[in-house]
C-alpha cells in the first residue's frame, strides 16, 4: 500500500508556490516602530563650565498624526554613582521650519510638551536640551542620560520605548 504523505506533500508545496508568487504569503519584512526617539550630542567631550547640546529626534513612522508625547530623561546609574560631578539642564529649544523656538520646561520629566503640536505622517521634531556642567565639577567621569517615552496617535493607537540611551559626554579637566 502506497503512503498518501508525499502526495501531500506536493499539493502544499504547490499551494504555497502559488501564494507567494501571487504575493498571497505573509512578507518577510517587519513594519518599523510606530516612533522612534534618537539623540546627538555636539560634543563627546566638555569641561567644567562647559556646556553641551543635547538633541533629542522623535520621528513619527505611522500613518497617523501624533497628538501627544510624554517622555522622560534621567541620568543613569553611572552617573549617579559620581556625587562630584556637577550640571543641570539650563536651556531647551524646539527646531522648526522659522528656526529655534524656546520649549516649555527643561526638567527631568514631562519634555514630550517640547515636541510642539501635532508632528505628521514621516516627519520628525528635534528639540535641544542645554546641558551646562558647573565650574566646580569634578572630572574624568561621564554624564550619561536615559529616557522612556509615551505617543498617542490621531487613530487612537498610542506606542512607548524605552530606555533609549543618550551619547555620554566626558567630563576633562585641563
Amino acid at each position: 500500500m502506497r503512503s498518501p504523505l508525499p502526495r501531500r506533500l506536493g499539493l502544499t508545496a504547490v499551494l504555497a508556490f502559488l501564494l507567494a508568487v501571487f504575493g498571497l504569503a505573509p512578507s518577510a519584512s517587519a513594519d518599523p516602530a510606530p516612533t522612534t526617539l534618537t539623540f546627538a550630542t555636539d560634543s563627546a567631550t566638555t569641561t567644567p563650565g562647559g556646556t553641551v547640546k543635547l538633541s533629542m529626534t522623535l520621528t513619527n513612522n505611522k500613518t497617523y498624526d501624533v497628538w501627544f508625547v510624554y517622555q522622560t530623561i534621567d541620568p543613569t546609574w553611572l552617573t549617579t554613582q559620581r556625587p562630584d560631578l556637577k550640571y543641570s539642564f539650563t536651556g531647551c529649544s524646539l527646531a522648526t521650519a522659522a528656526g529655534s523656538t524656546p520649549c516649555s520646561g527643561t526638567g527631568p520629566n514631562n519634555l514630550g510638551a517640547n515636541y510642539g503640536s501635532t508632528i505628521p505622517p514621516g516627519q520628525s521634531r528635534t528639540v535641544t536640551l542645554t546641558l551646562q556642567v558647573a565650574a566646580d565639577s569634578g572630572c574624568n567621569g561621564n554624564i550619561g542620560f536615559y529616557s522612556y517615552y509615551y505617543a498617542e496617535f490621531s487613530d487612537t493607537s498610542n506606542t512607548n520605548g524605552g530606555p533609549v540611551y543618550t551619547p555620554e559626554t566626558r567630563v576633562l579637566c585641563a
